[in-house]
């Protein structure tokens, strides 16, 4: 059975890459029938947040991803990794090394000046004296003198470490609280993970967890190291670019839908295809096939992929999506007609919520650049000719058909250009020009709000011109 896992630190909000990262782990465990764990790596006391925890078990909530049983949370399990310390240390496989950090600094210094690659020279390995007083030792592992780390990489191939690359490393500090290499090694173990997807940042981090694993007896687990996602000009990805809290994804009116397939592509392709469901992802997601190379963030790509996913949304489902706007639909009702207009021209809810509340609700103030340049000439005149057009329309006006016609026999009558009228109407009906169909918006706000939205614009330029 395959089991994979997600393991944050809950120093801070999680970003689109810590997001993808858990995406490719979730497909895979779900694809071969296994299971997903969720890891909360908390083990610095110091830069933990409970806020961040939290945050992060909501955008789980928020794109569904949903792990297997409950967070596992290390700092929960510090008797467990003091045993395996203890183990280790009984079994002569660790030591306890007594070097002051002024010695520390000395060695690297000396190693420095002869162009060496600082690391620890083992002083403490062997070492069977007196204790120096005065000193709380930390705890290192015997590392490999000699020989290679070699290990299978799904994404990168054999990846070789020369033994004298790696140091002995510290495992317990001297407060005695486990470093993480030790600790992630154990918890991967004991969680029973049988692949491990994660970022290339940790790729050099392997080699040491390799050395726990076998130190302790543990199988090793199948290992694939994902690329970063790069930002404009191949950067690194800054918040500017995207690696935001993935709830701010949620604030901007993106669909978790959306973001899973824009995160999945990015790295991992099948075939030409661009838009996945869920199920899609599942049927053909192999964690062999992410691409070996890092990938570049694109947002216009991702407003591409919600709008689609916008416009095959319910209308009841976005309706319930706008309350989080300030938008309330669900009983309005024009709500069908609203949405259908809409969600064909929005590329985020929040964008939709913006368009619709400046059709649905009447016009505070007026866009400068558009009112001088609809209002020029006879526009005024035109609008109140207009507006007896309306009031003497026989029959009722409803559908958007009907003021079509209505516009259309009106500029018929005056033999005058279409813009002539629709400038000044949009600018009455929302404030500026542009949005959608001036026959779609009559028709949502009604006869009689139609006629009182021009009038207002009509009053708003008589004081204007009159002080």
């Amino acid at each position: 059975m395959v089991v994979t896992r997600f393991a944050p630190s809950p120093t801070g909000f999680l970003h689109i890459g810590g997001l993808r990262t858990a995406l490719f782990n979730y497909l895979w465990a779900r694809r071969n029938g296994g299971e997903f764990k969720l890891r909360i790596e908390d083990t610095d006391q110091s830069r933990n947040s409970a806020e961040a925890t939290k945050a992060i078990l909501e955008a789980f909530d928020w794109v569904g991803l949903y792990y297997d049983g409950e967070p596992v949370y290390q700092s929960d399990r510090f008797d467990l990794y003091k045993s395996y310390i203890l183990k280790l240390l009984d079994e002569g496989k660790a030591y306890y090394c007594y070097m002051s950090k002024e010695e520390l600094d000395k060695l690297r210094e000396e190693q420095m000046a002869k162009k060496e690659r600082p690391r620890y020279d083992g002083r403490y390995r062997d070492f069977t004296g007196t204790p120096p007083k005065g000193v709380e030792p930390v705890v290192r592992i015997k590392a490999p003198l000699e020989g290679e780390i070699v290990f299978e990489d799904g994404i990168k191939g054999t990846i070789t470490i020369k033994a004298d690359e790696v140091d002995d490393f510290i495992i317990a500090r001297s407060d005695g609280t486990p470093t993480y290499n030790f600790v992630v090694a154990i918890d991967d173990a004991l969680m029973g993970m049988t692949d491990v997807i994660r970022g290339d940042d940790h790729l050099y981090n392997t080699p040491k967890q390799i050395i726990v694993y076998e130190a302790l007896g543990f199988e090793l687990p199948r290992f694939y190291h994902v690329p970063m996602i790069l930002g404009e000009g191949g950067k690194k990805l800054s918040k500017r670019d995207g690696a935001a809290d993935v709830m701010d994804y949620k604030r901007a009116g993106y669909l978790p839908e959306a973001l899973l397939n824009f995160l999945v592509r990015l790295g991992w392709s099948h075939g030409d295809q661009e838009i996945f469901s869920m199920e899609e992802m599942l049927e053909h997601f192999d964690p062999t096939d992410i691409n070996a190379s890092a990938s570049q963030y694109n947002p216009d790509k991702l407003l591409w992929l919600n709008a689609h996913y916008i416009k095959n949304s319910s209308n009841e489902r976005l309706a319930k999506l706008l309350e989080d706007f300030g938008l309330y639909l669900l009983s309005h009702d024009k709500r069908e007609i609203l949405l259908d207009i809409f969600k064909e021209r929005c590329k985020t809810l929040a964008e939709m919520a913006e368009q619709i509340k400046e059709v649905i609700e009447t016009p505070e103030s007026y866009d400068e650049k558009a009112l001088k340049k609809a209002m020029k000439g006879n526009a005024a005149e035109i609008l109140r000719a207009f507006v007896q057009k309306i009031e003497d329309a026989a029959g009722e006006l409803h559908l958007p058909t009907d003021y079509h016609a209505l516009m259309e026999n009106f500029v018929k009558e005056k033999e005058i250009g279409f813009g002539k009228i629709g400038m000044p109407l949009r600018v009455a009906l929302i404030g500026r020009l542009g949005g959608p169909d001036l026959s779609d918006v009559m028709s949502i706000v009604g006869k009689q709000e139609t006629v009182a939205r021009i009038e207002k614009l009509l009053n708003t330029i008589k004081e204007s011109s009159a002080s």
